[in-house]
């Protein structure tokens, strides 16, 4: 057959996709994407952190990152699972947790703020 059948996206999660929200912002193109795909995750990490310090002065003193890094990829990873999958039960079963655990998450990363007005924006 010479045609393709569209992939219906559904579920409560259907417009939760930190790619299509930073390019609603203009925080983002398609080529800075493609950039930073080749560079790996310590990398932009690091980078960030270099650029957050050069914007702050030169150092990041008196921000305790050591303890703060497992909470914040905790929070880029739970974005990431409600993003790739349709629903929340199947976004607590991708992560491994059980649904209360998931919403004490939901409340602690606020991912309902922060992918509202997206959601509302594309119906």
């Amino acid at each position: 057959m010479g045609w393709k059948r569209k992939k219906k996206r559904y579920g409560a999660n259907a417009y939760y996709s930190i790619s299509n929200k930073l390019r609603k912002q203009f925080k983002i193109t398609s080529e800075f994407e493609i950039m930073l795909n080749s560079l790996s995750l310590e990398e932009v990490i690091g980078l960030k952190l270099e650029l957050a310090a050069k914007a702050a002065g030169g150092k990041l003193y008196g921000i305790p990152l050591w303890q703060s890094m497992s909470d914040i990829a905790k929070d880029a990873v739970f974005k990431y699972a409600l993003s790739a999958c349709r629903t929340k039960k199947e976004a607590a079963a991708f992560l491994g947790i059980d649904m209360q655990t998931f919403h004490k998450l939901q409340r602690k990363f606020e991912t309902e703020e922060y992918f509202i007005d997206f959601k509302l924006k594309n119906p």
